[in-house]
């Protein structure tokens, strides 16, 4: 780690070099490491450390922009140089809303120093109990299993600086056979809370089950939806219009539902970058304290996220959802911290609810079709299996669909009382439970 002290030198020696008239910096630094495996058995053990710094520059109202991982005086005068030369040769924007002011945030402590200290062997030992018991069963895994220690800090010319360490583990599992697979995952900041052999158990029992799927026909079914599929229709909706700035240029699946009940009343989402529950990060890239934001409201549709910019623009203020600044392909406020709401079923009882129907681990190439109503096309993977009388009985090929996730959410009749933690290897995070899903359509099969 570089640690707070030398970052936020760095950070203030960007101000003093720069000649901008205001002057950004945001810092993110990892030290990552990786063990995969495929065909039971591990293939590569990575590591790397960096940390890039990017520069903002503004001259009146043009921005210009220029990042390095030469953190030396004459690595960040060169950026900072580049950053100015970038700002004076772009447009003016007349949204531009200025830099924030120095503002206070309360500190999360994430940072598990088990996860820091993790060396290869104790992640060959996690996938080697993985690989084995796959083996035993006649079946392969594949994977990896991630640990990640992240520092993010923000300072401007404006006396804001902020500083966050946290880390990240990250375990993923697929077991598959002949005919069949499926896949389990594990993540936390905590070390402690990886159960590879829990993990491994999972993905090798449904992977057993998964083996000789049947063809069905498509068409509209009663669904249970395990949390890794419930965790694509919330990044999907995060990605089709839970930023400001979508809703502001008409394309959000918000727009006419604000206010509205749309959604089953079982249905509640919210952001909260403070959570221990996800994976924190208390301010965002504006150094701008990050605030809990209701999205959803027992199916009533409440608003979206805010960086400044759109803030300006909408008459409020930021709620803290700046993107990273190598989030090109986003732009605007973006959630990175969601949470649903769990219900009162056990995942047992959402399958024993349903007379007839299928069960279906996870979604997989989901893709926009119209993102004003997420209407969002793409096909189920890693295990689907037909309900009969409340119980599950074979296999099933797998289904693509095209479906309004608001549709959905709205036919939700209940909601599954354990959660599930995803976090990517960026350090978004998503938590959420099994739901109960009526009407669900689907359009094809995969032969």
């Amino acid at each position: 780690m570089l640690g707070s002290e030398f970052v936020e030198e760095r950070i203030a020696r960007v101000v003093e070099l720069s000649n901008a008239d205001e002057v950004q910096t945001v810092l993110v630094a990892q030290d990552y490491a990786l063990t995969r495996f495929a065909n039971n058995i591990i293939h590569q053990n990575v590591s790397e450390k960096n940390g890039t710094m990017t520069i903002s520059a503004i001259v009146g109202r043009r921005t210009g922009k220029a990042a390095t991982n030469d953190l030396s005086d004459a690595g960040l005068a060169k950026a900072a140089e580049r950053a100015l030369s970038h700002a004076k040769s772009s447009q003016a924007d007349p949204n531009y809303p200025g830099l924030p002011a120095r503002q206070s945030f309360e500190a999360v402590d994430a940072f598990d120093s088990a996860v820091e200290s993790c060396d290869p062997d104790l992640r060959a030992d996690a996938v080697g109990t993985v690989c084995a018991r796959a083996k035993e069963q006649g079946l392969k895994a594949y994977g990896a299993y991630s640990t990640i220690t992240t520092e993010t800090a923000v300072g401007n010319s404006k006396g804001v600086s902020a500083y966050h360490s946290g880390t990240r583990a990250i375990l993923h599992v697929t077991v598959a056979g002949d005919n069949g697979s499926s896949m389990s995952e594990s993540a936390s900041w905590r070390l402690a809370d990886i159960d590879a052999e829990s993990v491994g158990r999972a993905a090798i029992e449904r992977a057993l089950r998964a083996q000789d799927p049947k063809l069905i026909e498509p068409g509209k079914y009663d669904v249970v939806l395990g949390p890794y599929a419930v965790m694509d229709i919330v990044n999907n909706l995060n990605f089709t219009g839970v930023s400001a700035k979508h809703v502001q240029e008409g394309s959000s699946w918000m727009v006419g539902r604000m206010g509205k009940q749309v959604m089953s009343p079982l249905i509640t989402i919210w952001d909260d970058g403070c959570d221990l529950g996800g994976s924190p990060l208390p301010f965002d890239f504006e150094g701008t304290p990050r605030r809990q934001v209701s999205i959803v409201h027992e199916g009533r549709v409440i608003g979206p996220v805010y960086d400044r910019q759109t803030a300006l623009l909408s008459g409020t203020e930021s709620t803290g959802h700046a993107p990273p600044p190598d989030f090109f392909w986003f732009i605007g406020p973006i959630a990175l911290h969601l949470f649903m709401a769990p219900g009162s079923s056990s995942l047992e009882e959402l399958i024993r609810s349903t007379n007839s129907g299928l069960y279906i681990n996870s979604f997989h190439y989901t893709r926009t079709v119209h993102p004003r109503d997420c209407i969002i096309t793409g096909m189920t993977r890693n295990g689907v299996w037909k309900i009969e009388d409340g119980q599950l009985t074979h296999p099933v090929k797998d289904l693509r669909f095209t479906q309004s996730y608001i549709e959905a959410l709205a036919n939700v009749t209940h909601v599954g009382s354990e959660k599930k933690l995803g976090i990517s290897e960026t350090g978004s995070s998503l938590s959420v439970p099994a739901l109960k899903i009526t009407g669900f359509n689907f359009t094809g099969v995969t032969v």
